[in-house]
This record gives structure tokens, C-alpha cells and sequence, in this order.
């Protein structure tokens, strides 16, 4: 992974060089650079052959990716967060303090560059340098354009790296930082009001999910990285604000996968006086939005397959499709306890509507290609959904697949707080200390008791998203800093 010479050697020489820009009279860590022009503007205009008379004067700042010597001209490949272009270094143009300075560049530094802007005789939009200035020296070897950066862990541990020299992750990281905005704005305009709830949480709750654990010197009590948003937003619903969402950061102390990273970003929302089939509208106008913000069009790769986000999108009940691709109903006792022992799932102790979401996950949730809104799911897996007032077996709730994967879940919000109080305490009957939600949450059902308007509420997982609408098979590559075993 050096330039030219063994990464040893590589790192003296780049030292040595350090020390000759410093004898020359410059700063080699750099300074202000002004009124320098994107590398995209500047390629964005119309320009002339260097050889067809006078073109137009630019400047511009970015990294060395690459260079080619040629005597007395230089080549250069500059790279800012826009685009990488072309830099021409001859003596002449440069002068003797310039060239002496060129000597001196290596892979990864910094320089700012004022000159033409043109083309060459084989038409490559370039710069002619007629001045530089260094802005940072470079002590470690950078990659090789031609070597690439193949291994992925190695990528992934010099993420800094990867974004410079992988233009794939760099637009990756442009587009998730699109989606988000495009999220914000979107819900914005709506009426939404977004807000920072805590981290630290006295109480594990919210969702199923292992905490991660840890101490408060000073109060001298155990709090836990919070697993969702969700509680706490409802309280704000008590407090009248009546549409408020969070973009956050929520902590699952479980395994990592292509679809898992124990630190994820949560979007939650809740919409006081709508429901789930509200929270199904806002869904897929948020989700059209950002498809639109990044471009490419609303039917979209994803591995080998497409999906296309043209609205309306398909919504079809829980009970159907089991019906569908298991083959029995989802309140048929017998028949699911004989299809999970067909399907060799693990029944001991398992209660029946636990069976029949496994069954859902092993033999439905693939067959999901979507979009498709599943909804109206069995109650007893739905602690804090409104059940249906015509079946009170089923919940209020529908979550969004799309290729087996789920990317959204929403419910009618349970606001009565004496069922959620005896909803929580069966839930939490033969849990074990250490289990999330296994403590009750008294001030939470204290707050319903003072008044929860009527909701719905959504939750998306923005890395999911994010894989889903930029073709990324995993996780790891749209988290710039995933979490890794330390070397």
C-alpha cells in the first residue's frame, strides 16, 4: 500500500520531504485557502483547447490521488468531496520555487492550485498550473490508484481512506446525508416538530431487545443506552406536542450481521389523531421523497432484482399471507404447532402467536418483494398497538417489506393506559431480571393516565434505508464508523 518504495521506507521519505518544504519557507500544514472553486463547478464549465487561445482562470484545493512525472511536466489527479481533476505542473508556468516545490509531493497531500483551466490535446479537462500552494503533508502512504483498496476490512478500519480512494462509499455517505435531510424537510413541512430525547435510560424499554449496560458515578445507579425512542416521544405526546420525530441513535446489545450493527439510527415519529393507515400514507410519501432526492429514478436496482417505488403500494393483511404461504390460519392452533414441526422450529415452551411469527419470518418474509405494507398483526405480539375494535385479536399495526427485508413498522398507539398497564404486566410475568422491558415503566403509564391523544407511530431504520435505496448488500458499507473487534 505505498507509492513507490516498502511502507518503511515510504514514511522516511515522506519525512524527508516534510523538512525540505519547512527549509523552503513553507508551512507544511497549510493555511486559509479562499475563494477556491469546487472541482464539479469548475468541471461543469465550458472551456477551449490549451492550444486555441485563452481560457479561463480557476482555483481549487483537494488531494493528490495520483501522479505521473514526466520530465518537465508533472500530472497530477486532484481529488475535493465533488469530483477529482487533472492538474498540469510544468517548470516554467510553476517557476523555480513552484517546480522545486512539486518535487516534493507525494499520494495524499493537500495542495491548492491557481491556473487555466482548459483542455489538452487529448481532450482532458485540466488545470495548468501557474501557481501552488501546500495546505498538508501526507506521513503515511496512501493507496495506489492502480492497487485500489480491495480488502474490506481494511476499508472499513481506514474509513478516511476508503472515502478518498472508493467513490462508491464517498457518494454512499452523499446520499445518506441527502435522505436524511430530504426526511427532515419532508416531515418538517408536515408540521412535525423534531426533538432530542435521553440516551441514558433508568428504565430498558420501548422495544424487545438486550441494553447495553452501564454505570453513573456520581447518582451511583446502572442506566442503560437506550433500545428505542419511543417512550419518551409519547410522553411529549401527553405534553401536547402533537407531531414530533426523532432521528437517533438507539443501542441493541445483540449480533451483528449484513442487516444488523449494534448502533443504528432509528427514525420515530408520532402523528397525534391519525393511525396506522396514516402513518401507511406518510410512509410512502417519505419514502417517494427520498428516492427522488438521490436520483436514478423510482425503480431502483437492489443485487440482481429491481424495485419500483411508484405509488400506490401494495397492502395486504398478515392473516392472508400466512394463509398464503403456510398454508393454514394464523388462529388454527394445531395447525400451526404442525407446521412449525414441519419446518423443524423449535416448540418447547413457545406460546402459539410466538410460533406463528416464526413461521411468518421463515416461510413468508422472503416471498415479500414489495413495497408492501403487511398489516393488521396478531395482538398478543403488540404490546403497545390498539387492538381492532371488531377483532381484538388483532393489532393495529403493519410493518413495510420490501425483498424480505423490513424497513418500517407502524401502529395505532395503545393510549388506554389500563390496558397498557395489564399488557406490560403480562408481558413481563416469568421474565428474567436481565431482559429488556422486564422492568415496569411507572411513569410512563403515570403520563397516559394524565391524557395520550389518539396516534399513529412510525419507526424506519435509516441504515436500512439507506442500503435499500443505494444497492448495498450490507450494513457495514452505509455506517461510516461500524463497530469492529478491536486489533
Amino acid at each position: 500500500m505505498a507509492d513507490d518504495l516498502h511502507a518503511g521506507d515510504a514514511i522516511a521519505s515522506r519525512a524527508e520531504k516534510l523538512q525540505k518544504i519547512e527549509a523552503m519557507g513553507l508551512d507544511p500544514w497549510g493555511q486559509r485557502f479562499d475563494a477556491h472553486t469546487s472541482v464539479a463547478d469548475i468541471l461543469a464549465r465550458d472551456c477551449l483547447s490549451f492550444d486555441d487561445g485563452p481560457t479561463e482562470k480557476v482555483r481549487a484545493a483537494g488531494r493528490i490521488v495520483l501522479r505521473r512525472d514526466q520530465g518537465k511536466v508533472h500530472f497530477l489527479q486532484v481529488r475535493d468531496m465533488t469530483g477529482t481533476i487533472q492538474v498540469m505542473i510544468g517548470q516554467k508556468q510553476v517557476g523555480d520555487i513552484g517546480w522545486q516545490l512539486a518535487q516534493n509531493f507525494d499520494l495524499g497531500d493537500i495542495i491548492g492550485v491557481d491556473g487555466i483551466f482548459g483542455r489538452t490535446r487529448k481532450g482532458e479537462p485540466t488545470i495548468r498550473a501557474e501557481g501552488l500552494t501546500f495546505l498538508t503533508k501526507s506521513l503515511e502512504p496512501h493507496p495506489e490508484k492502480f492497487h485500489g483498496m480491495h480488502d474490506v476490512e481494511y476499508r472499513l478500519r481506514h474509513r478516511y481512506l476508503d472515502l478518498v480512494y472508493t467513490p462508491e462509499t464517498l457518494q454512499r455517505t452523499k446520499d445518506r446525508i441527502t435522505i436524511v435531510r430530504t426526511i427532515r424537510n419532508f416531515l418538517d413541512a408536515r408540521g412535525f416538530m423534531e426533538v432530542e430525547s435521553p440516551t441514558l435510560h433508568s428504565i430498558a424499554g420501548g422495544a424487545a431487545a438486550r441494553p447495553f449496560v452501564t454505570h453513573h458515578n456520581t447518582l451511583d445507579i446502572d442506566l442503560f443506552l437506550r433500545i428505542a425512542l419511543e417512550l419518551h416521544l409519547k410522553r411529549l405526546l401527553v405534553g401536547g406536542l402533537e407531531r414530533v420525530y426523532e432521528l437517533g441513535r438507539v443501542f441493541r446489545n445483540e449480533g451483528i450481521s449484513h442487516k444488523h450493527n449494534p448502533e443504528f439510527t432509528m427514525l420515530e415519529l408520532y402523528q397525534a389523531y391519525g393511525d396506522y393507515h396514516s402513518m401507511m400514507d406518510l410512509t410512502e410519501g417519505l419514502l417517494v421523497a427520498c428516492v427522488d432526492a438521490i436520483g436514478g429514478g423510482r425503480v431502483r436496482p437492489w443485487d440482481d432484482l429491481s424495485v419500483d417505488f411508484n405509488p400506490p403500494w401494495q397492502r395486504a393483511r398478515y392473516g392472508d399471507l400466512f394463509r398464503e404461504h403456510v398454508g393454514v390460519a394464523i388462529d388454527d392452533k394445531t395447525g400451526v404447532f404442525e407446521a412449525a414441526i414441519t419446518q423443524k422450529l423449535p416448540t418447547q415452551g413457545k406460546e402459539h402467536d410466538v410460533l406463528v411469527q416464526e413461521l411468518f419470518e421463515h416461510l413468508v418474509e422472503e416471498k415479500l418483494s414489495g413495497p408492501v405494507f403487511v398489516y393488521d398483526y396478531p395482538a398478543a405480539l403488540c404490546p403497545l398497538t390498539k387492538r381492532k375494535r371488531d377483532n381484538p385479536e388483532l393489532a393495529e399495526r403493519f410493518e413495510l417489506y420490501i425483498h424480505g427485508m423490513e424497513l418500517a413498522n407502524a401502529y395505532t398507539e395503545l393510549n388506554d393506559p389500563i390496558t397498557q398497564e395489564a399488557t406490560f404486566r403480562r408481558q413481563l410475568s416469568g421474565m428474567k431480571a436481565e431482559d429488556s422491558m422486564a422492568t415496569m415503566d411507572d411513569d410512563f403509564i403515570r403520563a397516559q393516565r394524565h391524557g395520550m391523544p389518539p396516534a399513529g407511530g412510525l419507526g424506519i431504520g435509516i441504515d436500512r434505508l439507506v442500503m435499500l435505496l443505494t444497492n448495498t448488500p450490507t450494513i457495514r458499507d452505509v455506517i461510516l464508523f461500524p463497530l469492529m473487534r478491536p486489533v
